[in-house]
């Protein structure tokens, strides 16, 4: 980890600084990703088994999740482990069902009425990682919303472990969440099995969830593709940037930090703070915390990727992480929601000293599949319109086309599009010609 001085750093210097570790081998991850989706659309059912062979270590007769091993994954937690996931699903389900919005109906002028209206999309693909680490929360979140929506197709994909089995835990949170077609098949063959469809698994028509840089880049792919399958939104390695000031803990700043980071070696977790003697307490307790964690490996690697940066103030750390655009944004200053107002690009923000990120991860409410790589600066994290089409109506009683109609011939022959405007002409000399 390095602690650096913000103003004594060149511009080329503070992107390099602030560059995520994963955006460096993107052109190859690309690459690699689309040589699975290839194979995939190619060989189907078979290709996804020998890419579940060489990418996970196991040979499975069938990728599908029986009945059979659902319930043996509820067996296998105990009851305070189902009563957490219970308690998540029912956070998250009341934050998202609450994001449903009533059909909307408006004249906009006498005679024109405008409507619009949701309709669930007909069939999601839900990927939860489980290579590194499994994440129920994952399931829940994505989960929940589609359920909520009424999805008729809903699909998860997650990676078998070396057993061969699915993580119980996310077995447990997808049928509690309303799940039953759960595949065990990871990684950028799951996203292309789900874009394309296979004998087994069906044809999905949006992609929804995270995952490591090829999963990332697999879903940008299959995005790009007509008759591949939409995707909610670029979520890929976690990141963290807390904005800290001298009413902050060191001890709470450094875990913030740590809890990100232990995802993946690829994560990276930044700190900004005008505050010196902060930014040097935090190292401290960096390295006092990291001996007590269990994921030694993966740290020793991302916490290369940690920043300790020193800024004049807090108008500059706020300038850097708009620039920035973190997926998660931690404000552990003083007055924290005063300073809410400057956030213009973070996929999702946690308020105050006592409001730690692992709370978005797992169980407050709000979704934490959210825009990675900077592309918070344009796109949402995930929330129930997500899962639905938005559909617009339009109705003209014969009064509102004779009032609005030559406005539209008008516009139509500004543009040269005279087949546009005659068709609202004919209309207006039918009108006509019934009111003689």
């Amino acid at each position: 980890m390095r602690i650096l001085e913000w103003k004594s750093l060149s511009a080329a210097q503070r992107t390099r600084e602030l560059e995520r570790p994963a955006q460096r081998d993107a052109p190859a991850v690309r690459d690699a990703a689309r040589d699975i989706i290839d194979a995939v659309r190619r060989g189907g059912d078979a290709a996804v088994a020998a890419l579940t062979r060489q990418f996970d270590h196991v040979e499975l007769a069938a990728s599908r999740v029986t009945a059979q091993e659902f319930d043996a994954a509820e067996r296998a937690l105990d009851a305070a482990q189902i009563a957490a996931l219970e308690r998540a699903i029912s956070n998250v389900r009341r934050f998202h069902a609450a994001q449903a919005q009533p059909r909307l109906r408006i004249e906009t002028e006498p005679g024109v009425m405008c409507e619009r209206f949701a309709v669930p999309i007909r069939a999601v693909g839900l990927y939860v990682p489980a290579g590194v680490a499994p994440l129920p929360s994952t399931a829940v979140m994505l989960a929940v919303p589609a359920a909520i929506a009424a999805c008729p197709i809903r699909v998860l994909c997650t990676p078998p472990a070396r057993s061969g089995a699915a993580d119980s835990a996310i077995l447990v949170a997808a049928r509690k969440a309303g799940i039953e077609q759960v595949f065990k098949i990871g990684g950028a063959q799951a996203i292309a099995a789900m874009a394309y469809g296979t004998a087994s698994v069906p044809k999905c028509d949006k992609i929804f969830g995270p995952g490591n840089a090829w999963v990332t880049a697999a879903k940008l792919l299959v995005s790009q593709d007509p008759g591949g399958a939409a995707s909610d939104l670029p979520a890929g390695v976690t990141e963290v940037l807390v904005i800290a000031d001298e009413s902050a803990s060191a001890e709470f700043v450094a875990a913030d930090l740590l809890a990100q980071a232990e995802h993946s070696p690829e994560a990276q977790a930044l700190l900004i703070t005008p505050c010196a003697p902060l930014a040097e307490a935090v190292a401290k307790q960096l390295q006092s915390q990291m001996g007590v964690l269990s994921r030694k490996g993966i740290l020793a690697e991302s916490v290369a990727h940690i920043r300790l940066v020193i800024v004049a103030d807090l108008e500059t750390a706020f300038a850097i992480a708009n620039d920035y655009a973190p997926e998660h944004l931690l404000l552990e200053i003083r007055e924290p929601r005063e300073w809410l107002g400057e956030v213009r690009a973070a996929g999702a923000v946690f308020l105050g000293h006592w409001s730690p990120e692992s709370m978005g991860d797992y169980c407050s409410g709000p979704n934490h599949t959210l825009p990675t790589y900077g592309y918070a600066k344009a796109h949402s994290g995930l929330s129930l319109e997500d899962f639905q089409k938005r559909i617009t109506v339009q109705e003209l009683t014969p009064a509102g086309l004779s009032g609005l109609g030559p406005t539209a011939r008008t516009l139509a022959n500004l543009e040269g599009l005279d087949a546009h405007a005659a068709a609202v002409a004919v209309r207006l000399a039918a009108l006509q010609e019934a009111a003689r």
